[in-house]
């Protein structure tokens, strides 16, 4: 199939240099889709249907037989030889069982080492005699040792994550999955599949993966390449609002206020503020004649254009246009027949102009937000009512008297993430952002609902799939409801789903880490591994560093990636001691290799990345680096449960007590 793309000539099919370069650009890109990938063979299923899926099923029908498969893939004739597996010829092989076999005799799974076929397994569906039983070609499939960047899988779905996979394109669906449950990976999926379903649809208005870090996104971006799609941006929240630079940093308290929804009215009332009722007529001058519009009429256009409730730019532009027509009205009756051309005219006349700057001036939305948290006047002004006095302080960068020097530009001052998301706020109320058809937002349980706002504005006629765990927030305003969250992504509507089986953390660490549930997520059900293996736990408390180093050596002697997860203000000295016994580690989410399978990573950025192994140092220094306990709780719940078959806790300091 590649090397008919690669084969096509249509020199003699473009009309003009435009289509030829189009359609060169799309015949790549089928080129770039269709790479062979070494150790991902193209089918890893196949069904056998007792009738023709849509033929009658009359007594005597033959069936049909079909491989299912992460691409299609058809022969030299164009016939299909391996379905996608997101046709719907292809749900059962997910959906199907003993107790409703929708019509599938026999479901095989193969087994692949390295990309050889190796195994294969059988179940008869429809069989009686064949007692229902845990595919072991399955299980082997998610106990697979995980090195490198993460993986598809598609040949491992379960019902309950395929019904989420399968929901359609216009509802926002919103995963609740503890660790190891798979939400990741279900939101990549959905992803996909929405890609195959609505794909004009979808390329006209684009498709966002949004994640919490480079890193994350860095161990994530081979997923949807591998299955074909290579037109889904990713990005992070800090992309998205990238209008300044970034060179500060906010205390927990201001950054909480500044992420508070409150702030969405304080910009509104501060934007709206600039707008100020006319005084006095605007005198249209046209050849020897002249038009005049009183003040009122200008008041009443003002007020009908602020009653409308549309941006503010696209009111300002409309403005000289109403103004135009008032003239034009009086043109008319005065027996002119005046036309389009007129009213643009009039609408660009000098006087129509200054009466527009004058009533409606022009608003750059940072330095908005920059006199909003620099004039504790103006502030005051528009938060009247919203913020409260001391609020109000923690936010404002130079109080009166403090002694610190006003900032006076945009470029000069030092912004913080939390006022880039405000002057994303501002900027939207200037001017709508563009919406995508679909977003998938993941690790949101650390957004802010300012940050939420932000996102919820990519998708306003669009969808979304929201991805989290209330358990893993670790930021002052962490997620406390999906209700809530989704009110701020303007998503209300939205169903939550819940996933509760665990498949990627052991028994044995699973258990011990979901001790801590109870004091940072009371409510919530612990996570069930569905894993065989218990895998291998343990915990050692440790003379020193020394020892930590060798239990990472000890690790490393088995396959697979192993991480040592430490407090990030503990990863220092680890490097070095590290480095002094010879040990080669690499940053989180750089690839490993066969050399260098040792990641050293900051329980900071430990949050969704998977490991085979993993030491954890020194849990009471994990909460201790965090601003309060319940926050550093839950970032020790996030580092616990990062290991795929085996973790290490060393300590010399006491474990926290909640883990007693």
């Amino acid at each position: 199939m590649r090397e008919d793309a690669e084969s096509l000539d249509i020199r003699d099919v473009t009309a003009n240099w435009v289509n030829a370069e189009v359609l060169a650009r799309q015949i790549d890109d089928r080129i770039k889709a269709l790479a062979d990938l070494s150790d991902t063979p193209l089918f890893f299923g196949r069904l056998t249907y007792l009738h023709a899926p849509g033929a009658e099923q009359a007594e005597g029908a033959e069936g049909e037989q079909f491989y299912i498969g992460r691409r299609h893939v058809h022969d030299a004739e164009g016939d299909p030889m391996v379905i996608d597996w997101r046709a719907p010829v292809s749900q059962p092989f997910y959906r199907a069982s003993k107790k409703d076999p929708l019509d599938v005799s026999l479901r095989r799974r193969f087994g692949y080492t390295g990309g050889d076929l190796t195994a294969y397994e059988d179940e008869h569906l429809m069989d009686p005699a064949e007692a229902a039983a845990t595919s072991k070609l399955l299980q082997q499939e998610i106990e697979r040792p995980r090195v490198g960047p993460m993986r598809d899988i598609v040949a491992t779905i379960q019902p309950e994550q395929d019904e989420i996979v399968r929901s359609g394109l216009g509802g926002t669906v919103c995963v609740q999955g503890g660790p190891g449950t798979g939400k990741t990976a279900v939101g990549l999926h959905r992803v996909a599949y929405l890609l195959y379903a609505h794909r004009e649809r979808l390329a006209r208005t684009g498709t966002l993966v949004i994640g919490p870090n480079k890193s994350f996104l860095h161990y994530i971006e081979q997923v949807l390449p591998a299955l074909g799609e290579l037109t889904v941006r990713q990005g992070t929240v800090d992309d998205l609002v990238a209008h300044v630079e970034v060179r500060g940093t906010d205390e927990a308290p201001a950054a909480v206020i500044k992420g508070d929804a409150r702030m969405a009215e304080v910009l509104r009332r501060a934007v709206y503020s600039h707008v100020t009722m006319p005084a006095e007529p605007v005198m249209v001058v046209r050849g020897s004649r002249r038009w005049r519009v009183p003040a009122y009429e200008l008041e009443a256009i003002v007020r009908e254009l602020l009653d409308r409730d549309i941006r503010y730019g696209a009111a300002r532009e409309a403005l000289p246009q109403r103004i135009a027509h008032a003239v034009l009205v009086q043109m008319e009756r005065s027996g002119e027949a005046p036309d389009d051309r007129v009213q643009d005219a009039v609408a660009r006349n000098t006087a129509v102009k200054a009466a527009v700057k004058a009533v409606w001036p022009p608003v750059e939305p940072a330095k908005l937000v920059l006199r909003l948290l620099t004039d504790a006047d103006f502030l005051a002004a528009h938060a009247d009512g919203i913020l409260d006095e001391d609020e109000q302080k923690t936010i404002l960068w130079a109080l009166p008297g403090s002694g610190k020097r006003a900032v006076r530009s945009v470029k000069a001052a030092k912004w913080a993430a939390a006022d880039a998301v405000l002057i994303d706020e501002a900027t939207d109320l200037v001017q709508r952002t563009h919406s995508l058809g679909h977003v998938v937002l993941d690790e949101a349980q650390d957004l802010s609902p300012m940050q939420y706002r932000a996102v919820g504005r990519r998708c306003t006629t669009g969808s979304a799939t929201v991805l989290g765990d209330l358990a893993q927030g670790t930021t002052p305003w962490a997620t406390r409801s999906w209700d809530e969250a989704l009110a701020h992504l303007g998503k209300s509507e939205g169903v939550i789903e819940e996933l509760t089986a665990g498949f990627r953390v052991p028994t044995d660490v699973i258990t011990y880490a979901s001790r801590l549930l109870p004091h940072i997520a009371p409510g919530l059900t612990p996570v069930a591994s569905v894993r065989e293996n218990p895998g291998f736990f343990d915990l050692r408390e440790t003379a020193g560093t020394a020892e930590v180093v060798a239990a990472c050596e000890e690790l490393l002697r088995n396959e697979g990636s192993t991480g040592l997860i430490a407090a990030d203000a503990r990863i220092p000295e680890l490097a070095e001691a590290l480095t002094a016994a010879g040990i080669g580690y690499i940053d989180p989410g750089e690839e490993t290799t066969v050399d260098t399978r040792l990641t050293l990573v900051p329980a900071s950025l430990a949050k969704g990345l998977e490991y085979d192994y993993v030491v954890l140092d020194e849990p009471q220094a994990v909460v201790d680096g965090e601003p309060d306990e319940r926050t550093g709780l839950r970032r020790l719940y996030v580092s616990l449960t990062r290991a795929v078959s085996g973790l290490i806790v060393t300590h010399t300091a006491p474990l926290p007590a909640q883990l007693a």
